[in-house]
Parts: structure tokens; C-alpha cells; sequence
């Protein structure tokens, strides 16, 4: 009778819950019984383990042989347990100490040849272990530069499960060839830790290097209000509507936020990383994403793959793709009303979550949502001297389909007219740049940081009206044209408190103290589309 465990980890959302792999080997007639709540694929996990462990040279037990996975009440799935069960059979087959791996998280799927093969979720799954005080993980090699990110953790990159046992063993480690479709090149495993060492490198830690052409600000012809609004929208954080013909330049704009939009920070880098690990979305040889990420689903997007969703536990969908980034909806009128409606819990509270008969997950989704209509179907209802084709009854119901309680959570929403001759050929001059307007965008934000130290809150669209009004009161007498609104019905009590978040970001990038009646007439003109006398000066005046 033999009996070993190891550990690896369950994803539930982007959160990990650590696993005990415990393998018991009786005498009877050989069998492989894998309990503990595991889906299909991690059922299939038997042939996979069984057919890596004889063809990396091991035998293979011929007992009863049962493997748990505990907690049994948490549902488990994927592949990423193969490694985990092999070590834990091996253990109990005493191939291999099982005092070596009793305090090892494994992480990896197992092709039929021993190979060791990359699995969605790395970062977060590490950060689970490290979280529940486990010191060392092995993963597939192609991922060891993300499971290194988490600190405090000694990570094993391996290639194959023959490489795997020479470590726990202490015997010479063979070298492997990467596989040609990963164009790796081969990597000396000399140094790697041995468990119960507390030391060891992750192998092949790749950076990449190369950005590419990033789109500019000065390349987006004319669109003057549009642009004040873009910078506003990325110094406070506030959602935008961009609302006019095609080819104006909507897309355009939208593309060049993230360039504005300050780098994350280390925490929110890892924020990041975790859910596109999740998704198996991580650039290959980037395991950290640095910069505001850039998601732009298609119009015919369901809602499950817009907030989330899937088979089994959901997976992360658009929303949280775009967490601590921008989210961009094209043609905004062609989505779903169900996806579209959808959108409006995670606005509010930055996560989202979604209940399946699996389980529950939350989900984060704090992101910048830009949406870009058409005034109609055919694009030429407010063009001057253009004939459109759609009847009035077809451009109401076009331009209803964005509900009044989602339109009265952007903050920002502007027309954008057709490009004048003059700015297209280059006459009137090239806007700004990119690193002119972001670096506007970046004092703002240290202004509001500075002002919101101490609070929950980061970023003026964070900010509840409530605070808003009582601790960081307004010049006397500012808000008086933003209370005439609201007494006539134009603006609700949640659009007061968002004129009143825009208005201190419009202070905050004029470099003022607070918001005066200039900065409320503009956060007035960019939520309502009137143009307010006071209004002229501008965002960075």
C-alpha cells in the first residue's frame, strides 16, 4: 500500500483555491479512479497521466489506484492538474520521496509523450498558492516568467515529466529540445531548486521588446469638442458617447485612448495579467501587461461574451478584458438590448458577477467604456445636403436602442461632425500629440490622487455625488446652471453628481484649486450637448 499528495490549484473565476492531489495504491485488480467533483477533461486526465509517465520512462502501477481531489465540494476543470496527479501517483509508487512533494504546487498539462505543455491561469493560480503559504511551484516552462512575477515564491520551469523527476530524484537532468512550434530554443536546466531548498530560477523568463506603431492623437484630423472630451474622459475616467456620421473619425479616437490614459500601476498590472491568463490571452514572452489594455468587440456579441459566461464556470468576457483599460463598443445601436442592458451593473460597481448552476464568480470590470453610434441606419441623417432613406419611425427605434438608464451613466457624450477640408489636407495644422495630451492627463490625475488620499477612491468618476457635495464643496454659486437643469427636468439626481465629477476633472486639468462655473458650464456641454457661454475656455485653458 503506498500514499502520496501533492498540490495544484482550481480556478474559480480569476480566483485560485488550492487542491490536494492525494494518490492511494492498493493491492487489486488495476483500476484508476479519479474523485473530487473533476469535469470532463480533467476525467480525461487518466489516459494523458498514464501514457506521459511510461513514455518518460516510468512504470506504470499495476493496483488499485485512486486519486482525490480535496476539497471535493469545489468544481475543478482543465488540464492544468496532469502534473500534479503524475507526482502524486509517482509518489505513491515510491518512484519518487513523497515528503519531496508533499508541500509542491504543480501546475502543467501532460501531452502523451511527457511533455510538459502551458496552461491558462498561471499568475492567478500562483497567487493562490503563494497566498495560502506554499513557497514552491512547477509549471510548464513557456509560463515560468509569469508565474515569477509573484514574489516570495521559488518557480521550477520544466519541459518535460522525465526532467521533472531527475530534479525530485537528484539525478542528472536530460536536456530537452523545445518543441519546433514554439521556436524556443533549448535551455540548460543546471541550477534548478530541489524542493526543500527554499532556492531556485525560473527558466526561459522571456521580455518582449518590440512595441510597434502606436496610434497618435495628431493624426485624427480636426474634432476639436471630441478631443476635449477624450482628454476629460481619460483624466477622470469617465465614459464617453461619440455620436455622428461615419467616417468622422470615431473609431480613430477611441483607438488612440489607451495611448492617453496613464501606465498601470504594479498592482494593476497584476490585475490585469491575472484575468488575460485566465482567458489565454497573454502575448507570448510578455508575462506582464503594462499598459492599458484595448478590447473592441463586435457588434453581434452575445451578452455572455460581453460580462461573461460559458459552459461549466463562466469565463471572463469583454468587460473584464478591458479592466483598468478601455472597452469600445462600435455601432453601439447594432448590439443587443439584453447585452447592451447587461453593461450597466459593472459600470457602477467595477466587477461583475455571474451565477451559474456551477457556481458563482466575480468577476473585475473597472474600465472606460466609449460607444460610438450612427444618428441613423444609413449614417446620413444629420449630414447637410445628404439624402437619408430611413423614415422617422426607423431612426426613433435606431436611436432607442440605447436605453436612457445606460445613457445616463456616461458622463461624456458628444457630436462628432464631418471633417472639414481644411483640417483633412493639413491647413488648419496637426492636432496634438498623443504625449502632450497624456501628460496633461497625467497632472490631472496626480491633482485628484492628491486630493483623494486617504479615501477608497482613485479617480474623480469614483467618487460618490454624496462626498462629492459635502467634502469638497464647489465655488459659491458654480452649480447654479447645473440646478436650473435639474429642476427642469433635464438632468436626473445621478446626472447632477456626474456633471459634478466631470467639473472637478475640467478643474483638475486647468490646474484650479476647485470647480468653478466655467468647469460646471463645460461638464454641462459635454453631458448634454448644449453649448454653454462659459464653456469656451476649455479643458486645458
Amino acid at each position: 500500500m503506498g500514499f502520496a499528495r501533492a498540490c495544484s490549484v482550481a480556478l474559480v473565476g480569476v480566483e485560485g483555491v488550492v487542491v490536494e492531489v492525494q494518490a492511494d495504491l492498493e493491492p487489486g485488480v488495476a483500476a484508476f479512479t479519479l474523485v473530487g467533483l473533476p469535469d470532463k477533461s480533467l476525467v480525461e486526465s487518466r489516459d494523458r497521466v498514464r501514457a506521459a509517465v511510461v513514455n518518460s520512462g516510468g512504470e506504470w502501477p499495476q493496483k488499485k489506484l485512486t486519486v482525490g481531489l480535496s476539497p471535493a465540494s469545489v468544481p475543478k476543470g482543465g488540464s492544468g492538474f496532469d502534473l500534479a496527479v503524475a507526482a502524486a501517483v509517482l509518489g505513491a509508487a515510491e518512484r519518487i520521496d513523497s515528503k519531496a512533494i508533499a508541500d509542491l504546487v504543480l501546475i502543467g498539462e501532460l501531452g502523451l509523450d511527457g511533455r510538459v505543455r502551458p496552461v491558462r491561469g498561471v499568475l492567478p493560480a500562483v497567487l493562490a498558492a503563494a497566498e495560502a503559504g506554499y513557497r514552491q511551484v512547477v509549471v510548464p516552462e513557456q509560463t515560468a516568467g509569469e508565474a515569477s512575477l509573484v514574489p516570495g515564491v521559488s518557480v521550477l520551469g520544466v519541459r518535460t515529466l522525465r526532467q521533472l523527476i531527475a530534479v525530485l530524484t537528484d539525478e542528472p537532468v536530460p536536456e530537452e529540445e523545445a518543441e519546433t512550434a514554439q521556436g524556443r530554443p533549448d535551455a540548460m536546466l543546471a541550477g534548478l531548486m530541489v524542493p526543500g531548498a527554499g532556492v531556485g530560477t525560473g527558466l526561459a523568463v522571456g521580455a518582449g521588446t518590440g512595441d510597434g506603431h502606436r496610434p497618435d492623437l495628431a493624426d485624427v484630423a480636426g474634432q476639436a469638442a471630441a478631443r476635449t472630451a477624450l482628454e476629460v474622459a481619460a483624466a477622470g475616467g469617465h465614459h464617453l458617447l461619440l455620436h455622428g456620421p461615419p467616417g468622422a473619425g470615431k473609431t480613430m479616437l477611441a483607438e488612440r485612448l489607451p495611448g492617453v490614459l496613464p501606465p498601470l500601476t504594479r498592482q494593476e498590472s497584476l490585475e490585469v495579467t491575472a484575468v488575460h491568463s485566465v482567458a489565454g490571452m497573454l502575448p507570448p514572452g510578455e508575462p506582464l501587461v503594462h499598459t492599458p489594455p484595448y478590447c473592441a468587440p463586435h457588434h453581434s456579441a452575445t451578452m455572455q461574451s460581453l460580462v461573461g459566461g460559458g459552459n461549466g464556470l463562466p469565463r471572463p468576457g469583454a468587460v473584464s478584458l478591458a479592466h483598468r483599460g478601455v472597452l469600445f463598443l462600435d455601432e453601439a445601436p447594432e448590439f443587443s438590448g439584453r447585452a447592451l442592458d447587461a453593461l450597466r451593473q459593472p459600470l457602477e460597481s467595477g466587477h461583475v458577477v455571474v451565477a451559474r448552476s456551477a457556481g458563482v464568480v466575480r468577476l473585475p470590470a473597472r474600465f472606460l467604456m466609449i460607444l460610438a453610434a450612427n444618428p441613423c441606419p444609413c449614417g446620413r441623417h444629420t449630414l447637410v445636403g445628404a439624402a437619408c432613406d430611413c423614415p422617422p419611425s426607423v431612426i426613433r427605434r435606431y436611436q432607442a436602442r440605447l436605453s436612457g438608464p445606460l445613457l445616463d451613466r456616461v458622463d461624456l457624450r458628444v457630436g462628432v461632425q464631418p471633417v472639414h477640408r481644411a483640417d483633412l489636407l493639413g491647413q488648419g495644422g496637426r492636432g496634438e500629440s498623443t504625449a502632450a495630451v497624456a501628460a496633461r492627463v497625467r497632472g490631472a490625475r496626480l491633482r485628484s490622487a492628491a486630493r483623494l488620499d486617504g479615501t477608497p477612491w482613485t479617480v474623480n468618476s469614483e467618487v460618490p455625488g454624496h462626498e462629492l457635495r459635502t467634502r469638497w464643496p464647489v465655488a459659491p454659486g458654480a452649480l447654479a446652471a447645473a440646478e436650473r437643469d435639474l429642476e427642469r427636468g433635464l438632468l436626473t439626481a445621478r446626472g447632477l453628481d456626474r456633471v459634478l465629477r466631470v467639473a472637478w476633472t475640467v478643474a483638475d486639468l486647468a490646474g484650479r484649486a476647485r470647480p468653478e462655473s466655467r468647469d460646471v458650464a463645460l461638464a454641462l456641454e459635454l453631458r448634454t450637448g448644449v453649448a454653454r457661454g462659459a464653456a469656451a475656455a476649455g479643458a486645458a485653458s
